[in-house]
């Protein structure tokens, strides 16, 4: 992108080719199971092992999850495409060849956007193309031979290619992260890089500013956004020497070692004729109708940007906590519920945003498994909101949630002896004690020094067990001091 800074002097160019493993039930052509885990070999039928005399059946649903991503990213959606044979043989490929799509994709153009540094970017992309996962191969525990796992053959993937518009790895990640969170957020993809549901491959090359593009380099199966940044980094550094060497940088496809942090080559990188594709004579045209189209984008859900400027626009909001609140279409519902129920934005924001992310950051959870219904913290903030708890009895409240106690919220202030004193009386014999006790503080406040003021708010909530209003007890003071 423009004003990208340089490497020694080398601009950086980078592509992603990105596999989103499709969150249907069965498989792209054949009704075998895509459930993960499964033993090896026990989730390929005859269409996945390419049998004599099988054929292929198109499955619907993956059809229908492509149309959506065509949709939000706004790409158009073909009104017809077809299927390829990409030729190559690999032991894992029974059929010696993978179903694609090449010369017409399902979903061409579009743009995937992105906030880095405080400036938005925008990434082009080429296309989305469906097809199918092959098979594994499994090197460890065979005592030096190779085993094959037939279970991912058929797996319906998209894969969805950038064009060469980013300019350094922290771009690349936040691209990346930008299309992880879109694609779980229309349900087409649950996002799991661990099982490899989602997962890049990197297309790299440097060049002096001005001049053509470079010898490209493709670092397969990056299955983490750490991953994909220390490879590009390493990548970059690598090429760079090279040319500073006065050595040429041959086209290739390399792998990414963690352990390492460095990248090998693992064959010559090959071009589209290497694979001699040609249309598929088992399957038809695939003819998307407008109808089918329009009855798609009725079922999206409101899309993450759409929903930001809302939240802001009606809830008042600030930009950086609307970016929060859309992390993903769980986290936003969940907070829409805790807002309906409790009647303000901003205090539901500010829970979700604290104690919420807070406990789900620690404990490496998801919104999804989050202890507390909506309902629950809405009730816990009403309770602050109308000066029962305060803010510090409120987080104990909340711990005592989280961790599975009763959600009768009432019971638990009452048992643990965390209601606010509200009491005017009360506080203001407090207040008396407080200036009686701390005469320093006291002329040091009349003085102009607005620090003891504070401490004297602190003294009031230590003599009051924490169990003052702060704010009530400010005012006293202020009155009682002039």
């Amino acid at each position: 992108m423009a004003g990208a800074p340089l490497v020694r002097g080398f601009e950086v160019v980078i592509g992603l080719e990105t596999h989103a493993q499709l969150s249907t039930a069965s498989k792209i052509f054949s009704g075998a199971s895509t459930r993960f885990g499964a033993a090896p070999n026990t989730q390929a039928c005859a269409v996945d092992l390419a049998l004599p005399g099988t054929l292929p059946v198109l499955n619907r649903g993956a059809v229908e999850r492509a149309i959506r991503l065509g949709l939000a990213v706004g790409a158009k959606v073909a009104p017809q495409s077809i299927f390829a044979r990409k030729n190559y043989f690999y032991p894992d490929l029974p059929k010696g060849y993978q179903i694609s799509q090449y010369e017409i994709p399902v979903v061409q153009g579009g743009r995937i956007e992105f906030v880095l540094g405080g400036k938005r970017q925008t990434v082009r992309l080429t296309r989305a193309h469906l097809e199918e996962d092959a098979g594994k191969s499994l090197h460890e525990d065979y005592a030096g031979q190779t085993g094959i796992d037939l279970n991912r053959a058929g797996t319906p993937l998209l894969e969805i290619v950038s064009e060469p518009d980013m300019r350094s790895s922290a771009e690349a990640v936040e691209y990346a992260k930008a299309l992880h969170a879109l694609v779980t957020w229309l349900d087409i993809c649950d996002g799991n890089m661990q099982e490899g549901s989602f997962r890049c491959d990197a297309n790299v090359s440097v060049r002096k500013p001005g001049a053509a593009y470079g010898t490209r380099r493709e670092i397969k199966n990056l299955n983490s956004f750490r991953f994909l940044q220390q490879a590009i980094d390493f990548e970059v550094q690598w090429q760079i020497d090279r040319l500073e060497d006065g050595l040429a940088i041959e086209q290739a496809t390399v792998l990414f070692d963690p352990a390492s942090g460095e990248t090998r080559a693992m064959r010559s990188k090959e071009d589209a004729h290497d694979y001699r594709y040609f249309p598929d004579p088992d399957l038809p045209p695939l003819v998307i109708a407008p109808e089918w189209v329009e009855r798609v984008k009725g079922e999206m859900p409101e899309l993450p940007a759409a929903m930001a400027e809302r939240f802001q626009r009606d809830d008042g909001l600030a930009a950086a906590d609307t970016a929060l609140m859309t992390q993903s279409l769980a986290f936003a519902r969940y907070y829409e519920a805790v807002r309906d129920a409790c009647g303000s934005a901003k205090l539901a924001a500010n829970w979700l945003m604290g104690e919420v992310s807070k406990r789900l950051n620690a404990e490496s959870r998801t919104i999804d498994t989050v202890p507390l219904a909506p309902a629950t913290l809405a009730a816990l903030i009403r309770r602050i909101a109308d000066g029962t708890l305060s803010n510090n009895g409120a987080r104990q409240v909340f711990d005592a949630l989280w961790n599975g106690e009763s959600a009768d919220i009432d019971a638990l202030v009452d048992a643990r002896g965390l209601k606010q004193m509200n009491d005017t009386g009360a506080l203001e014999a407090i207040v008396e004690q407080v200036i009686a006790a701390n005469t320093k503080s006291v002329d040091e406040y009349r003085a102009g020094k607005d620090k003891a003021f504070n401490a004297l708010v602190g003294q009031v909530m230590k003599a009051s067990q924490g169990k003052a209003n702060p704010a009530q007890a400010g005012a006293l003071l202020k009155k009682r001091l002039g």
